[in-house]
């Protein structure tokens, strides 16, 4: 059952000329994990804040189409209700500690107790952030006391603790080292197998290859392809500057050298290790 769904999505910022988001239809399941690609400008983040209401409510603009979320249609629904269904996590984490708290602990609960959840229930829902995290070692500390990388963990936490049904990441682990970026990319593949509906934008083709269930490719505002990460990365998409995974290049590499076409790739280093074996030996 799609909890979003978009039908010739056309979006245009102030002042300019060019369409943002170009006549974009798609739908999505609950639960899936939701990857999505593209060149810097091709409407990753504007497509994002169109799921949100940012677009049209805060950036204004010429928008035209319809997208529902979870049953309530984005231009007629206010943030403040969207923010309840839709939870995003930005690429700068400061712009989401509040500052309004002295400890990471209470920053994660500060949207709780905004909510007027019980206690008991704000503890909870705080305890299992900071377990899924990894954040146990620093609860205790000032947000801002904190690593670039410590500090984006404690604005997913404080997002996931809410326990939005979809939940938008725009380059979460930008400033995470590669053992946080796993753990990022872990909790979130947990999120999605409880049944949150979860998109990632990232550059790291590596993770998302692995972690999601489809991958939307983006350039120039429009929808170019969307679907599996086998499928998607085994497309010609000359003139779209967008990497595959290292292991579908090595894989690619050798069917060209055997003149071997195919629908599907491997996209992770075991399915690439298995292809190579079976077809070379």
């Amino acid at each position: 059952m799609s909890i979003i769904k978009a039908e010739a999505l056309r979006y245009k910022y102030p002042m300019q000329d060019e369409l943002a988001l170009d006549h974009l239809s798609f739908s999505i399941d609950k639960g899936e994990f939701i990857g999505i690609i593209g060149e810097n400008g091709a409407g990753k983040s504007t497509l994002c804040q169109a799921l949100n209401g940012l677009v049209p409510h805060f950036h204004k603009g010429a928008y035209g189409g319809t997208v529902t979320v979870a049953g309530k249609t984005v231009h007629e629904t206010s943030v403040g209700e969207l923010s309840t269904i839709v939870g995003m996590v930005f690429e700068n984490p400061v712009v989401q500690i509040t500052g309004a708290k002295l400890t990471v602990y209470e920053e994660i609960a500060f949207g709780l107790e905004n909510l007027g959840l019980p206690r008991s229930t704000i503890i909870e829902r705080v305890d299992e952030a900071i377990e899924l995290l990894n954040l146990a070692e620093v609860r205790d500390k000032s947000p801002f006391a904190l690593s670039g990388g410590q500090m984006q963990r404690v604005a997913i936490a404080g997002m996931i603790a809410m326990r939005p049904e979809i939940m938008i990441f725009d380059e979460p682990t930008s400033q995470l080292d590669p053992q946080g970026a796993t753990e990022v990319f872990e909790a979130i593949e947990t999120l999605s197998r409880n049944g949150v509906t979860v998109l990632v934008v990232s550059h790291q083709m590596e993770r998302l290859a692995r972690h999601a269930d489809r991958i939307m490719l983006m350039h120039g505002g429009r929808l170019v392809a969307f679907d599996t990460p086998e499928r998607l990365f085994a497309m010609d998409f000359s003139g779209i500057s967008v990497r595959r995974p290292v292991y579908t290049e090595i894989v690619r590499t050798v069917q060209k050298a055997g003149g071997i076409s195919a629908e599907t790739v491997p996209v992770t280093l075991e399915g690439a290790a298995e292809w190579l074996v079976k077809h070379r030996g």
